[in-house]
């Protein structure tokens, strides 16, 4: 069945405390959505930042991120106050992230709210949340905690016994740091308490949410502290290799992305659990799930831990549909969402035919004069999301500013577009026109921003996942733009 969505990631919602979250501003949009006719919020993921503020490099691949508890909630329970907000009401942008303020004043609020929580609360919900979740939260809950007693915050440059995860010494530390360890397992509680609430909201209205997972995980995080054995480290618990792509459209000397890689060999071993459950996991928070570089399956792209960038990486063949296989036997049938794009091989075109999940197409991609291009929307298959564009790429606006004029001209003609004014509104048109099944719009497009909404750089840091929207943007003129363009796509 044909259907569209929008793509914004919750950081990006309007709200008094610096950063989108999992409150008023979320059920806004989700009410915005329905009354536009619209079947999917792809949220990008939901995971803890780290280093560089992305959500691709998270302290765990299972936790939520603290920045999105709604605060206004959390004083409706009883658990702050306020005058406890005060502070954090004062933003210098309320259109942009500030990342670093965020970190210094989050969490001592949210400090607060435990403090409450422990006089008020009975603890039968919040023990039985302990319980379902300890097969990850107990890990995570504990890196966290250790980071507050380590000079060094990554794990890695932690004390030895720390790091290597001494029995006796851990053992010590969670009876001398129980409060700082319990402090984490409420965060999360909140966290998912909050989300899953609103999910079942969208849910209600005919919304299905979107997750992304990114197919690597940080090497600052649990995961890889926990359970080494399922990375590529040496010894001394180091990479051996890390992850990244190799020169594109996106970066001319690659991707260095950092992260370490998985040992595919021992997790074949074991049946692929880890990897399962963290599919299942993902499942019980989103309704689809599209899994970041999917062609890093077929084969990935390995680089020497000490080279400074992903020039001189090799590829090395991936666990391929042996994984997808297991996945499909353990869970059965799942709505995944393949990102193909980047280096592709017939291999990979075969791994997406063995699977069966739909890729993705990228309009902006599409222009080259010279090309019957896989990605103009005539060539869209129906087993494919459509896109004008993603987190990663330019706005709409700011891509037609920046093609040559050659490319301008093809996609002017292509797309019936009579001057500038028009020209955004017309591809999102021939998007949502193509014959793939499902349509996704990023807001910004629809929106009809320019450079300064530009979401993601590749392989830069600073000044990303910062932008965010303004409480007026949520029109009922755009409401009724989207929901025509909807009836006339039959979508």
């Amino acid at each position: 069945m044909r259907g569209s969505g929008i793509l914004l990631h919750i950081s990006s919602l309007p709200g008094p405390y610096g950063i989108g979250t999992i409150g008023k501003s979320a059920y806004q949009l989700i009410d915005f959505l329905a009354k536009a006719g619209q079947k999917y919020w792809q949220v990008l993921p939901l995971g803890p930042t780290s280093y560089g503020d992305s959500p691709y490099q998270t302290f765990s691949a299972f936790a939520g991120n603290p920045y999105f508890i709604d605060l206004d909630t959390l004083v409706e329970e009883g658990y702050l106050e306020k005058r406890d907000l005060k502070s954090l009401a004062v933003v210098p942008d309320p259109h942009r992230v500030d990342f670093e303020r965020i970190y210094k004043t989050r969490f001592p609020v949210l400090e607060k709210a435990y403090d409450r929580f422990l006089k008020k609360d009975d603890f039968k919900e919040f023990k039985k949340f302990i319980e379902e979740n300890r097969f990850w939260l107990e890990d995570y809950a504990l890196f966290m905690a250790l980071k507050s007693v380590n000079v060094e915050g990554n794990w890695f440059g932690w004390t030895e016994l720390h790091r290597i995860r001494d029995k006796e010494t851990i053992d010590r530390f969670k009876k001398e740091h129980s409060d700082k360890i319990e402090f984490w397992y409420f965060v999360q509680y909140k966290f998912f308490e909050q989300w899953l609430k609103l999910k079942k909201y969208a849910n209600n209205k005919g919304i299905k949410i979107i997750g992304d997972m990114p197919i690597y995980v940080a090497y600052d995080s649990s995961d890889v502290w926990a359970n080494p054995k399922y990375w590529q480290l040496d010894k001394n618990l180091v990479p051996k290799v890390v992850a990244g792509v190799p020169p594109d459209y996106f970066a001319r000397t690659g991707q260095l992305w950092g992260n370490p890689i998985y040992n595919y060999q021992l997790m074949k071993k074991d049946g692929y659990s880890w990897w399962i459950k963290r599919i299942e996991e993902s499942f019980k928070i989103y309704d689809v799930v599209r899994i970041d570089h999917f062609r890093g399956f077929e084969s990935y792209y390995a680089i020497k831990y000490t080279d400074k960038t992903a020039e001189f990486g090799k590829w090395i063949k991936g666990p391929g549909n042996s994984l997808f296989k297991k996945i499909k036997q353990s869970l059965g049938e799942l709505e995944i969402i393949a990102e193909d794009l980047g280096f592709l091989t017939p291999e990979v075109y075969q791994l997406l035919e063995d699977t069966g999940y739909p890729g993705m197409k990228i309009l902006q991609f599409g222009f080259d004069p010279n090309d019957d291009s896989e990605y103009l929307p005539h060539n869209y298959s129906p087993n494919s999301i459509a896109y004008t564009g993603t987190h990663d790429n330019k706005t709409l606006k700011d891509w037609l500013a920046s093609i040559t004029e050659e490319e301008k001209e093809f996609c002017f003609a292509y797309a019936n577009i009579n001057n500038e004014e028009e020209a955004v509104n017309k591809l999102i048109k021939c998007v949502l026109a193509s014959p793939s099944e499902t349509v996704i719009i990023p807001l910004v497009d629809y929106l009809e921003l320019g450079e300064e909404a530009r979401f993601n750089i590749p392989s830069t840091l600073g000044n990303n996942w910062v932008w965010r929207m303004d409480e007026s943007d949520l029109t009922e003129e755009l409401q009724e733009r989207i929901l025509k363009n909807t009836k006339t796509y039959k979508r």
